[in-house]
């Protein structure tokens, strides 16, 4: 199944991607944002603090008081308040922004970082724990489907093939979205999406499907705001080694009437040596697809699995 043909629209903290906005005047230039990335993704450039105001360079603000709850505050000038501007402007572009597929945000940052951003007491100790960034909040509250993902975390090639591969599936079910939602497209999408969702979460594979399975006479633009949800909550979950294996063997399931001894001997061989951490996952896809290319299925054809992300970010040749 080919993936969608325009570029799919991500929003980023503006320092990502080496705009001097930072209190100090720098950035936090992220090379595989800026430079890799976006050959594949038009990316939307964000920072709420200078958008409500705040200068360049500026003093820093730190996040106080309740780890749920917490203010927005001047480090050295506590009668400085931005908590609300940011919460805010967090809600304005959350209603702005509805065509992103995926939003990458600073990490550590008291406006935009996701998670275990440092809170204080007014004492200046810090809080155990951590909170989360006042204006990513407001934005993600508002947002509870859309791909989020801070910078430092897709260093880690597993969690960076999860994030983009949720970006393109949210980008294909916009897609579906702008078509109009059928009982038909709703299968259909399920269809593709299914051996990709048995990799993520098996558990939740069976549940999505027993869900559409009994649509009956419902009306699938109720449903298919459920189902998104549910499909994004199992795809945040990440594919295992073991997961993987699974789905691969299923696949090669299709192929046993077609091939020789040797041929089944030898993707048996590949599959074991990846389950076993002596490949990574392009290994075993590749030679399937080899396969599948002599032996064409038309089911296993529009499965988004085997190419759920444009093949030339090599994402699952380090996975």
């Amino acid at each position: 199944m080919p993936l969608p043909s325009a570029k799919p629209k991500i929003a980023i903290s503006a320092c990502l991607m080496g705009t001097e906005v930072r209190f100090n005047g720098g950035h936090k230039e992220s090379r595989l944002c800026s430079r890799t990335l976006t050959d594949y993704f038009d990316f939307v450039e964000i920072c709420p603090e200078v958008a409500i105001g705040l200068g360049i360079p500026r003093e820093p603000i730190r996040l106080v008081g309740d780890p749920v709850q917490p203010e927005a505050v001047g480090t050295l000038d506590r009668e400085i308040n931005v908590t609300r501007p940011l919460a805010e402007y967090g809600r304005k572009m959350a209603a702005e922004l509805d065509d992103i597929c995926g939003y990458i945000f600073m990490q550590k940052s008291p406006s935009c970082g996701l998670e275990r951003v440092k809170v204080y007491h007014a004492n200046g100790a810090p809080v155990d724990g951590g909170g989360r960034g006042i204006y990513a909040q407001a934005f993600c509250a508002q947002h509870p489907d859309l791909p989020v993902e801070e910078d430092g975390r897709l260093n880690d090639p597993v969690l960076r093939e999860n994030f983009l591969t949720r970006v393109f599936a949210y980008s294909a079910w916009q897609q579906l979205l702008k078509e109009g939602l059928t009982r038909r497209g709703l299968t259909e999408f399920h269809s593709r999406y299914k051996y990709l969702l048995m990799a993520h979460n098996p558990v939740q594979y069976k549940a999505l499907g027993n869900l559409l399975g009994n649509m009956g006479k419902t009306d699938p633009r109720t449903l298919g705001p459920q189902y998104f949800s549910e499909l994004m909550a199992a795809l945040k979950k990440c594919a295992t080694r073991r997961t993987h294996t699974n789905v691969l063997q299923h696949l090669s399931g299709y192929l046993k009437k077609n091939l020789s001894a040797d041929d089944k001997q030898e993707v048996q061989h590949v599959i074991g040596q990846y389950r076993h951490g002596i490949v990574p996952l392009v290994v075993p896809l590749t030679l399937l697809k080899h396969h599948f290319r002599q032996y064409p299925d038309p089911y296993i054809a529009q499965q988004v699995y085997l190419q759920p992300h444009p093949e030339n970010l090599s994402l699952r040749n380090a996975i």
